[in-house]
């Protein structure tokens, strides 16, 4: 059948295996393709008879386990998008982007209750659903049980209506982090997802025997490659929470115990594996496939992984939010040469984007000069939620053809594609998150101690990326470190909290008056020699 929604995956790998397993959980729980099927079916039903349907949004804050899998197509039935938020994120920040997307519904454990948003958005809600069994004291909440229990299993969205048009309607929004402060949410359509995930079908050759990791959390995108292309073939995906997922030793141990087959992450994630998983201990002749992206893989640790895992295919994946996780491949060579000291290059176009690389003036570099990578094709998001002014400023048309600006440096050799050199604004990546260092400096200045603010990030080759803020306070007495880790867990995300903290007396400025950056990067250079 011609697949049109991503429920799709999950209805036919149902209909093939019901009882093969779909999904399983860190702390044992797991869930066959027809339960996965009925319970998201159950939810959709829920939710439907509660008014949610097609252009609503609909808030999941829940842990990884087998319950936010259930979430995310019980929401994608219903005809809804569902918009994943971090649930060790400070609540004002969940909040925040909750009411920035206009939820009609959420769907959370008890403890995160406090991202409800507040006033009139907080009070239409259709429906609350909590995932823990003790009642909670608000209006509209059902608890997860009562509302699987719904005798009412038909499909509110006839998903399988040829003439249904739920392929341009949305899937997913996922939150960036944002220049101005305020997160923003990168739109994504069924039509986008379901181009991506039927090329990696092509491109990698998933079958049902595989096991795949779902290490990154659900608000991070390349969590799409490992939920919908292991659902999309009959495979059983292995769900890494947060916690298991920054401990290497009990990571690389639960990798080698569950013999999974397919991972993707972060080079940080397997670098600290190699560094301190004792991955030579552990039995992971299972793997055939390793992606990571979202940061450069230095050279000695991408050499050091091969050996350990020789049976592994590796790829460099590269993309943006905006294109739908990958727009570029790049398979490393089943050697690495010992000569070859430069990280692998982002690689070759997907076969369904095309890519431009511009100047500052709009016009074409020639091969092995730097410019922005613009990228075009039917992976491309239609926009940022409610953001005209951002959207004019990163989407364009040339030709008749939509593209999308993503900041990044490349440059183009035939023989490996493209190479990434960085990016002319102040986004940086660590973790394979984007960073905003814009945003950490606005929930910065909101301490009361603080005067001024400047953040920074330099190349580290161990960790990536390392984070320093620069700051000026009010009086003579200044917040200890400490109060400013805890100050900065209570405003930010973890990957966005500074590595360094650094006081002075003031902030350097140029003529202009402006913040001198360049200045700082000297005095940064200074503080990290230390």
């Amino acid at each position: 059948m011609t697949v049109r929604h991503l429920a799709h995956y999950l209805q036919e790998s149902a209909r093939r295996d019901p009882k093969a397993v779909a999904v399983v959980d860190a702390g044992g729980a797991q869930l066959t393709y027809g339960e996965l099927e009925a319970r998201s079916g159950a939810l959709a039903a829920f939710l439907g008879a509660r008014g949610v349907g097609r252009g609503d949004r609909v808030g999941i804050v829940l842990p990884k386990d087998v319950r936010a899998v259930v979430a995310i197509f019980g929401v994608l039935k219903s005809g809804a998008a569902y918009v994943p938020v971090d649930a060790t994120a400070p609540a004002e920040r969940g909040r925040r982007i909750l009411t920035d997307c206009e939820i009609g519904a959420l769907i959370a454990d008890r403890g995160s209750l406090d991202m409800v948003p507040e006033g009139d958005a907080g009070a239409r809600l259709a429906a609350i659903v909590v995932t823990d069994d003790e009642p909670a004291d608000r209006p509209n909440v059902t608890e997860w049980s009562q509302a699987l229990n719904s005798t009412n299993l038909a499909n509110p969205t006839n998903l399988t209506d040829p003439t249904n048009p739920s392929e341009t309607s949305l899937a997913y929004i996922l939150y960036t982090s944002g220049s101005t402060g305020m997160p923003k949410g990168v739109t994504i359509t069924h039509a986008n997802a379901i181009t991506f995930i039927d090329w990696c079908s092509d491109a990698f050759a998933p079958t049902a025997a595989d096991r795949f990791s779902s290490h990154p959390p659900f608000h991070f995108d390349p969590s799409i490659f490992d939920l919908f292309l292991s659902i999309k073939h009959g495979a059983t995906v292995y769900l890494i929470p947060d916690d298991l997922g920054k401990n290497p030793k009990e990571l690389a141990r639960f990798l080698a115990q569950h013999r999974l087959t397919i991972w993707t992450s972060t080079p940080s994630t397997l670098i600290l594996m190699l560094q301190f998983g004792e991955l030579a201990v552990h039995n992971c002749s299972s793997v055939r496939q390793v992606g990571f992206g979202g940061e450069v893989f230095p050279i000695k640790h991408l050499r050091t992984l091969q050996r350990l895992w020789p049976g592994a295919v590796l790829y460099n994946m590269y993309g943006p939010t905006e294109t739908t996780t990958m727009c570029t491949v790049g398979r490393v060579p089943d050697v690495i040469p010992d000569d070859r000291t430069e990280p692998y290059p982002i690689g070759f176009p997907c076969s369904y984007c095309g890519a431009l690389v511009l100047d500052d003036d709009g016009g074409e570099v020639a091969n092995g000069e730097e410019g922005l990578l613009h990228v075009s094709g039917p992976s491309v998001s239609p926009g940022y939620w409610k953001r005209p002014e951002e959207n004019a400023r990163a989407f364009h048309v040339r030709d008749g053809v939509r593209w999308y600006n993503t900041g990044d440096v490349v440059r183009w050799n035939d023989a490996e594609g493209f190479t990434y050199a960085g990016r002319r604004d102040r986004m940086v990546k660590r973790r394979g998150f984007r960073i905003e260092l814009g945003e950490i400096e606005r929930a910065l200045y909101q301490h009361p101690a603080i005067e001024e603010a400047a953040v920074l990030s330099m190349a580290d080759v161990e960790m990536g990326v390392t984070i320093a803020a620069f700051l000026h306070c009010r009086a003579a007495e200044t917040p200890s470190i400490i109060e400013m880790k805890v100050y900065c867990a209570s405003k930010l995300p973890t990957y966005m909290s500074p590595d360094r903290f650094v006081f002075t007396e003031r902030l350097p400025r140029t003529s202009t008056d402006k913040i001198d950056y360049q200045a700082l990067a000297g005095q940064f250079q200074a503080v990290s020699a230390r």
